[in-house]
């Protein structure tokens, strides 16, 4: 079976789980029609994830050049590319919840950082993550770029435990207290100039100088996921590519870790 099939297969197998439980959770409105569509929620998702993953640059050159000329065959019934773009989100939903069942998991040891997402030219918003030492996406946050960096961590502590590595961005006895008392997770900082050195065990010591592997990850989200691009024409078009871009990075069978040998990415 190849990559593409065995990718539709997954996701088709969760959309026949999941879309049934939506549908009926939806507010019946006997005004709207609900036309079919001539492609399937698994379609739609395995198009915008193989895009991230085939780290193609434009997403109309890959439509219409890979999926309706050379994957003819495995999506016959692909609309044009602007109707795509109408259907696209309404995949929306099943992405976002496909993307939390392949998340990793809290290992008890963890790298938090933000970075800038870029959604026009002259504006940002920042994206809080959390990843474990095996380098899998544990958590994500968007916040405004006027947001402290220690409140977006705030927003996503409930799913953590153990231990956390972080920048000096996100020093703060009161930020250190409160996750320990709250959710008894150790923070691990740097420091700044002018401060007193901090009682860390070598153990400790040891994964602060591997909390550069977190940018490591932001490169491969944005370079080849692609989760950042001045182009959007909505904000549900921003939300769907960067959830696809995580989604696509989930999905990598090999991530960078914070010990061990790094693993390149499979090639197409």
């Amino acid at each position: 079976m190849d990559y593409l099939t065995a990718l539709f297969c997954q996701i088709d197998d969760f959309c026949k789980e999941f879309e049934p439980k939506f549908n009926s959770k939806l507010i019946k409105n006997n005004k709207i029609r609900n036309r079919p569509s001539c492609i399937s929620t698994a379609e739609i998702m395995t198009v915008l994830i193989a895009f991230h993953q085939y780290r193609m640059r434009d997403f109309k050159t890959y439509y219409q050049w890979q999926v309706q000329s050379i994957w003819q065959r495995d999506f016959p019934n692909m609309p044009s590319y602007n109707c795509f773009l109408e259907l696209a989100t309404r995949a929306l939903p099943a992405m976002l919840v496909f993307l939390t069942t392949q998340m990793g998991k809290c290992t008890g040891i963890g790298v938090v950082d933000s970075t800038t997402l870029s959604v026009c030219h002259n504006r940002r918003i920042h994206s809080h993550k959390v990843f474990n030492h095996l380098g899998e996406l544990v958590n994500f946050c968007l916040t405004a770029g006027n947001v402290d960096d220690r409140q977006g961590l705030k927003q996503m502590a409930n799913h953590l435990f153990g231990i956390l590595v972080a920048d000096r961005g996100y020093i703060g006895k009161d930020l250190s207290d409160w996750l320990k008392e709250k959710y008894g997770i150790t923070l691990l900082t740097g420091i700044k100039k002018g401060m007193k050195p901090k009682q860390y065990t070598s153990e400790q010591k040891k994964l602060l100088k591997k909390r550069g592997v977190i940018e490591t990850i932001f490169g491969q989200l944005k370079n080849l996921c692609q989760i950042e691009h001045t182009r959007h024409r909505s904000e549900r078009g921003f939300i769907l590519n960067l959830i696809s871009g995580l989604t696509a990075y989930c999905l990598f069978p090999y991530k960078p870790m914070m010990f061990g040998k790094k693993s390149l990415l499979p090639m197409k």
